[in-house]
Parts: C-alpha cells; sequence; structure tokens
C-alpha cells in the first residue's frame, strides 16, 4: 500500500493535528516502514495458531482486598495546608 500526502493529509485532520511540511514528509516514511512492516507480518502462516487474548499464562494478578483502618476526618485535616470546616481547601481552577 502506498502511503501519499494526502492520505498523510486526511489522517492529520482525523486526528486534528497540524504539521510542517518537513515533519510532514517524515511522518509520512515513518507511516510507510510502519505499513510494509504489517505487510510482512501478513505473509506468516498462522494456519493452526489460536489467538491470545493476554500475552503470557498469567492474567487477573491481582491481590485480594484487605479491610484496614481509616484516618478520620480531624487527624486528616490536621497536615492539609488548608482547610474549612470538614473540608480540604485547595486552589480555584475555573474562574467564571
Amino acid at each position: 500500500m502506498e502511503l501519499t500526502s494526502e492520505l498523510v493529509d486526511h489522517l492529520a485532520h482525523l486526528s486534528r493535528l497540524h504539521f510542517a511540511d518537513e515533519a510532514k514528509k517524515e511522518i509520512q516514511n515513518d507511516l510507510q516502514k510502519m505499513l510494509a512492516f504489517v505487510e510482512k507480518l501478513s505473509e506468516l502462516n498462522t494456519d493452526g495458531v489460536q489467538p491470545m487474548l493476554h500475552m503470557g499464562q498469567s492474567f487477573n494478578v491481582l491481590r485480594e482486598d484487605e479491610v484496614k483502618g481509616s484516618v478520620d476526618r480531624r487527624t486528616a485535616l490536621q497536615n492539609a495546608p488548608g482547610a474549612s470546616d470538614s473540608f480540604f481547601r485547595v486552589p480555584t481552577v475555573i474562574r467564571k
């Protein structure tokens, strides 16, 4: 598959990216190499190979939940740089 400049422009538009002309040529070359690699992989004979769901034999290797004690509100607010009654005070992020 040949990767044209128009296709790169279309992909850039879809991903909402803007590239300089020099960068676009470099990206086009990189994408062409990726496509060539995928095309090369399609030449492999995969008859009889079962699809994998996980890359290894282990999955869901999570610890069991442990119920532990908690910190009461007054203790938690003692170390806060700013507190108001029973809440943490944080800097304003959204201004009207």
